[in-house]
């Protein structure tokens, strides 16, 4: 037997991928199952993109490239930054990886020492802490409650520094609330930000795209210039463009910090495909009328769950800004029981009940830090959310 490592006591699997992956068993062995847990769009691809990827497998753009990106693609990342925030990078301060998920990882790998604190709000992104504590570090998490819009507060990010942080991560609008940062909530945290030096910022803008209602997107290094040099603004095209599969995240930042991740990639994937590579410079520099198409099915999915949830009996689901998430309290059906006689004591319980009870698959909130909530990605069609939303009704009346 091969003994694994210690480190990996400190981290678990990701509960997101965990619930998926039950949910498309459940399927394969014939069983009635709504899924919705993963951060997924249901929609396809564009077509342009389809076929610049189609013209590089045609072309024999099939080799290595570069470990941190092809020249074309970074020139494209470049003219996105500049286009839509206002940021000037050149090609050696731009990285790209495996997604967006690599990319934070190398970041992290890269800079963090044993005992270095990273600030997590929570609720957070399954992965946040683990890639923290997998790298060395140590998350600290600064709770922020409904009651805040989810959103983290000046006062308490203040109240988390200390001289061992070396990492605020901010996600914006967020996985798993969807909540969304105004210009002026961001500068108020970015005047923190300021007073601190030591600490850096890691942004995680995958959904910048994804807001609804006339809300404007913006990042950090975009409405406070001074902190351009210590921030990493991390994106991709999964989300917004329906690439999740294609496997490509990017960040601009620092030079020394872009080749210090560079470093990290050359001795883990090397390059990302340079397929999908390819895809993503025709995604960057080609329409994006699709994603108001897109955003108005959104819009319409995510009141139609908000509005459902809201009238069940124990829930009760803030409307989020932007990306594809619901994250409804339970509050009201804690301390109930099923029709079997169990308990619902935690939101994991809860979680449990609706997959087992009436086969809908969502994400227990502890998974993401803050309780008693549950994470429902309404990335998928109307039919199938009526359906969820009618089940989820249907087993919470069943509680007593």
């Amino acid at each position: 037997m091969i003994a694994t490592a210690a480190r990996l006591g400190r981290i678990k699997p990701s509960p997101t991928i965990a619930v998926t992956n039950l949910a498309r068993e459940l399927k394969a062995a014939g069983k009635d199952v709504i899924g919705l847990g993963a951060g997924e769009p249901d929609f396809d691809t564009p077509d342009h993109i389809k076929e610049a990827a189609i013209k590089a497998i045609r072309d024999g753009d099939t080799k290595y490239t570069a470990v941190d990106g092809t020249p074309a693609l970074k020139a494209a990342i470049c003219r996105k930054f500049d286009r839509e925030n206002g940021l000037t990078y050149t090609p050696d301060q731009i990285t790209v990886g495996t997604g967006g998920k690599q990319v934070i990882y190398n970041a992290l790998m890269a800079t963090l020492d044993p005992g270095d604190e990273v600030i997590v709000p929570a609720p957070y992104w399954v992965s946040y802490p683990d890639m923290v504590l997998l790298a060395g570090g140590e998350p600290v998490f600064v709770t922020c409650p409904e009651q805040t819009g989810f959103k983290l507060r000046p006062e308490d990010l203040e109240a988390a520094i200390t001289p061992k942080t070396k990492w605020l991560i901010f996600n914006s609008p967020s996985n798993p609330t969807g909540a969304a940062y105004t210009e002026s909530e961001l500068k108020a945290i970015c005047e923190v930000l300021v007073r601190h030096p030591q600490v850096a910022i890691l942004t995680d803008d995958m959904y910048e795209h994804l807001v609804y209602d006339g809300f404007r997107f913006t990042t950090p290094a975009q409405v406070a210039p001074e902190l351009y040099d210590r921030t990493l603004t991390m994106n991709g095209v999964s989300k917004a463009y329906c690439m999740t599969g294609w496997r490509i995240g990017y960040a601009g930042g620092p030079k020394s910090l872009i080749k210090a991740i560079g470093v990290i990639q050359s001795q883990s994937t090397s390059n990302p495909s340079s397929i999908s590579q390819a895809a993503a410079v025709a995604a960057l520099d080609g329409p994006m009328d699709f994603m108001a198409k897109n955003n108005e099915a959104f819009v319409h999915r995510r009141n139609l769950v908000a509005d459902a949830l809201d009238a069940t009996p124990g829930l009760r689901c803030p409307r989020p800004e932007g990306a594809f998430y619901v994250y409804p309290s339970c509050a009201g059906v804690i301390g109930k029981r099923t029709p079997e006689g169990k308990v619902i004591e935690t939101s994991e319980d809860f979680a449990r009940y609706l997959l087992e009870g009436e086969g809908v698959a969502v994400v227990h909130g502890s998974a993401f830090g803050l309780d008693p909530f549950f994470r429902i990605s309404y990335a998928t069609a109307t039919e199938v959310l009526e359906d969820a939303c009618a089940r989820i009704e249907r087993a919470c009346a069943s509680l007593v």
